[in-house]
C-alpha cells in the first residue's frame, strides 16, 4: 500500500485526488499541503479524506511513510520543489508543464536519477482509447510515411483569466498558451511524430492586455525527411475545438477519430480507398480498450511502475521533449529566426534567466488576485469524444 501526499490543493488537485481514490487497494492519500491550510482542509472535507494537513511541503516530504508526492503547483516552483522531494527519497508525479526551462528539466531528471526515484510528468491525454489506438496504428506503419501533421490546441479564456496572481508573467507562469494550454497536444504531437530538425514560429497577444505572455502562437516544423508540421496554440478561439490530423502516404487519421484514404485515378485525381479505410477501422476496433482514463490512467501507470520497478510511460526524459519543442517555439517567435534542434545549452533560451532576458514581452500585468471563487476548469475532453474514448 503506497502512501500519497498531494502538494497544492487548487482546481487541478481534484483530478489527482479522484485518480488515487480509484485504487484504494493500492494507495492511500495521507497528506494534503497548501500554503493556505484552510483550503486544504476544505478539500479534505469535500472528499471525506482522513489526512494530515500541512502548510509546508517539506513537512510532508520528511515523513518516512510517504512514498509518492503529487505536485499540483504553479510552474515556477515545479523544479525546486520536485528536486527537494526527490532528494527526500520520494517518488514524484508533477503536473504539466514539467518546468519553464530546459535547465530546470535537466536538474529534475538528474535529481531523480541520483536519488534512484521515479519522476513522472502529467500527460493525461495520452491515456484515452483514441490516442492509444492511434499510436499503435502509426507504429504499425499502416498509413506509411507521415508527410504532415496538424495540431490545433484551441482554447478560450476571458480577460480576467490572467488576474490570478501567478498567471500572465514569464517569471511565474513560464509562458502563455503554448506552454500552459497546448502542452498536452504538443506532447501528443512529439509522441506520434518525433522531434523535428527545425522550428519557425510567430506569437502574439491579441486579446489579453493584462498579460506579458502570448495568447496565440503558430509554429511550422521541418523534419530531416522533409515532412512538415504545424502547431497552433490559442486561448482566443471560441468553441475550443482541438484536433490532431496526421497525413500519411496511404491515409489520413485524426483525433477526434476519423479515417480517409485515397488512391489515384488514371489521371492522378483521388478515389476513395474503401478497402484500406475498412481495414484500419477494423484494426482500431480490435485493439483493446484501456482500463482507466486521463489522470486515473496515468496514476495507474505510475503506481504500477513503483510496484514493479519499471519506468513510467511519461518519465522526465520523455516530458523534456515537449519543453524542448516549446522552448524552440518561444526562441524563434522572439528572435524571428529558425531554431535548429536539439536546443543547445549555449542557447540563451536554455535557462530561465536567459528566457526572461530574451523572450518577447507583450503587456504589463495590471491586476493580481489571490484566488478565484470558482474552481471550474476544462481539460480538453474534445480529444476523447468520437472513437470510443
Amino acid at each position: 500500500m503506497l502512501s500519497i501526499a498531494i502538494i497544492g490543493t487548487g482546481a487541478i488537485s481534484d483530478s489527482h485526488i479522484k485518480g488515487y481514490l480509484k485504487f484504494p487497494e493500492r494507495c492511500k492519500i495521507a497528506a494534503l499541503v497548501d500554503i493556505n491550510p484552510d483550503k486544504a482542509r476544505e478539500k479534505a472535507d469535500e472528499y471525506a479524506l482522513g489526512v494530515d494537513i500541512y502548510d509546508n511541503h517539506m513537512e510532508a516530504s520528511r515523513r518516512s511513510d510517504i512514498d509518492l508526492i503529487s505536485l499540483c503547483l504553479p510552474p515556477f516552483v515545479h523544479a525546486p520543489i520536485t528536486i527537494e522531494c526527490l532528494q527526500a527519497g520520494k517518488h514524484v508525479l508533477v503536473e504539466k508543464p514539467m518546468a519553464p526551462s530546459l535547465q530546470e528539466c535537466d536538474d529534475m531528471i538528474n535529481a531523480a536519477q541520483n536519488n534512484k526515484k521515479l519522476l513522472s510528468v502529467v500527460a493525461q491525454n495520452r491515456f484515452t482509447n483514441a490516442i492509444m489506438k492511434l499510436k499503435q496504428i502509426l507504429d504499425g506503419g499502416h498509413i506509411g510515411k507521415i508527410l504532415h501533421m496538424q495540431v490545433d490546441s484551441l482554447w478560450w479564456r476571458g480577460h480576467n483569466y490572467y488576474d490570478l496572481w501567478w498567471r500572465g508573467t514569464w517569471e511565474k507562469e513560464g509562458g502563455g498558451c503554448t506552454l500552459n494550454h497546448a502542452a498536452h497536444h504538443i506532447d501528443l504531437f512529439q509522441w506520434m511524430m518525433g522531434m523535428p530538425d527545425e522550428v519557425f514560429a510567430m506569437m502574439s497577444n491579441t486579446a489579453h492586455d493584462n498579460s506579458e505572455v502570448e495568447d496565440l502562437s503558430v509554429a511550422l516544423l521541418r523534419y530531416r525527411n522533409e515532412s512538415l508540421a504545424q502547431i497552433t496554440s490559442s486561448v482566443v478561439h471560441h468553441g475550443e475545438e482541438q484536433q490532431l490530423i496526421i497525413q500519411g502516404e496511404k491515409a489520413r487519421l485524426s483525433i477526434p477519430w476519423k479515417i480517409k484514404a485515397s488512391i489515384p485515378l488514371e489521371n492522378g485525381f483521388p478515389q476513395e480507398n474503401v478497402e484500406l479505410e475498412q481495414k484500419i477501422q477494423a484494426l482500431y476496433e480490435q485493439l483493446p480498450d484501456i482500463s482507466h482514463f486521463g489522470h486515473a490512467g496515468q496514476i495507474d501507470n505510475v503506481l504500477s511502475s513503483i510496484e514493479n520497478g519499471t519506468n513510467p510511460l511519461i518519465d522526465g526524459c520523455e516530458s523534456r521533449k515537449m519543453i524542448e519543442l516549446i522552448t524552440a517555439i518561444y526562441a524563434s517567435a522572439s528572435t524571428g529566426q529558425i531554431v535548429r534542434l536539439p536546443v543547445q545549452k549555449s542557447n540563451p533560451f536554455y535557462t530561465k534567466e536567459g528566457i526572461l532576458e530574451n523572450v518577447r514581452y507583450f503587456f504589463k500585468k495590471t491586476k493580481s488576485i489571490k484566488n478565484f471563487t470558482s474552481n471550474t476548469i476544462t481539460l480538453g475532453r474534445h480529444l476523447e469524444e468520437p472513437g470510443g474514448s
